[in-house]
């Protein structure tokens, strides 16, 4: 039996969404429907909304969710009615050549769930899924495998940033720069997934730990969340890093803007050896140059890295021990809660660079 919810719409490239009901199907073999108890408010679904990057219409964006399962579909065997859960939008197959590799994060058919409608509207019109999960509704029909359990003792109500922000920051720290104790870090991007970058450096033990942002206003959030030092940014963010590190530069840099000229400030922040880890997500028309000769004698490394190099299954336990500990605040990284009819103003919050994540409260 077809369910009905409300969900923001969205029906063309830079146009804002429309409250509308949709119709989610029965869950088909191998899925479930969610009921949403939050949903975060990603740059990824910013992309998508200006065409940064690709998109099928009309759709139904927001793919960083946290909920309770309501319904399963035939072969679900562990997943149950009334467990609470995280969205992974990047479901592994467990069974391609990366995945093979160790490498789920790389998964080849990790966004099929993005190439068929998934539901409809009331007028029968088909409905795409941005990133496989359509998080901007009450509710969502997903795959069995874009579920993980959400660990006991984490609120749903922000758990949901644990599905895209919290786990992209602490791999892209663990995962992909393996920072160890004592190395100087600068995150450049103070959004949710850098404050989430910010914590789990903290956590690892870095020293110095800079923050850098366009907005001075993010410098109280920024220190209580573990940075030794705050720059806003400009062009000579790189030699204040270099102040702070020695004369040297940090032993990492993470950029969580997606610009190419951010992606060169880091790279200049950084010492001779040091590692810069891209995190943001960026246009393909926005290009960044080296030179030769600054590749061979700097030997730094430049490295990209995707949904935080990491496994949610493996890793969203990992990080609920530093939630219940107090190491993870989840809490501090929501700067504003809104209905579902505030996705276009936490869009525009976004764009301006102001405030941390935007948190979608269902049933509020």
């Amino acid at each position: 039996m077809s369910t009905t919810v409300k969900a923001a719409v969205f029906h063309e490239t830079g146009a804002p969404p429309k409250i509308r009901s949709l119709v989610l199907p029965t869950p088909g073999p191998g899925q479930v429907l969610v009921r949403l108890a939050a949903a975060g408010v990603c740059h990824s679904d910013l992309s998508l909304s200006n065409g940064t990057l690709a998109q099928s219409w009309p759709a139904v964006l927001g793919h960083e969710g946290a909920g309770t399962v309501e319904e399963v579909g035939p072969e679900v065997e562990h997943l149950t009615p009334g467990q609470q859960v995280v969205l992974n939008w990047a479901p592994a197959c467990r069974e391609c050549w990366f995945c093979l590799q160790g490498e789920p994060y790389l998964c080849e058919h990790a966004l099929d769930g993005t190439l068929t409608p998934y539901a409809e509207l009331t007028d029968g019109t088909p409905v795409y899924a941005g990133l496989s999960t359509g998080a901007f509704a009450e509710a969502t029909v997903v795959s069995a495998k874009a579920v993980i359990p959400l660990p006991d003792g984490i609120d749903p109500a922000v758990g949901a940033v644990l599905g895209c922000a919290v786990v992209t920051g602490w791999g892209a720290v663990n995962n992909a720069a393996r920072l160890r104790e004592g190395q100087s870090a600068v995150v450049l991007g103070l959004g949710g997934v850098g404050l989430s970058v910010l914590q789990a450096a903290r956590v690892a033990g870095a020293g110095p730990l800079i923050a850098v942002d366009v907005s001075p206003d993010k410098e109280e959030l920024a220190r209580s969340l573990g940075a030794t030092d705050f720059l806003v940014a400009d062009g000579s963010t790189h030699k204040a890093v270099r102040g702070l590190t020695g004369g040297r530069g940090a032993d990492h840099a993470f950029e969580v803007v997606g610009k190419a000229q951010v992606v060169r400030t880091a790279w200049n922040s950084v010492r001779r050896g040091g590692t810069v880890t891209v995190v943001g997500l960026g246009s393909a028309k926005d290009e960044v140059s080296f030179n030769a000769l600054e590749l061979f004698h700097q030997g730094r490394t430049v490295q990209g890295c995707v949904y935080g190099s990491s496994d949610p299954d493996r890793d969203i336990p990992l990080l609920a021990e530093s939630v219940r500990s107090g190491d993870l605040r989840l809490s501090a990284m929501v700067t504003d809660e809104i209905p579902l009819e505030g996705v276009p103003e936490a869009f525009e919050r976004m764009g301006q660079g102001r405030g941390g994540r935007s948190l979608v409260r269902f049933g509020a």
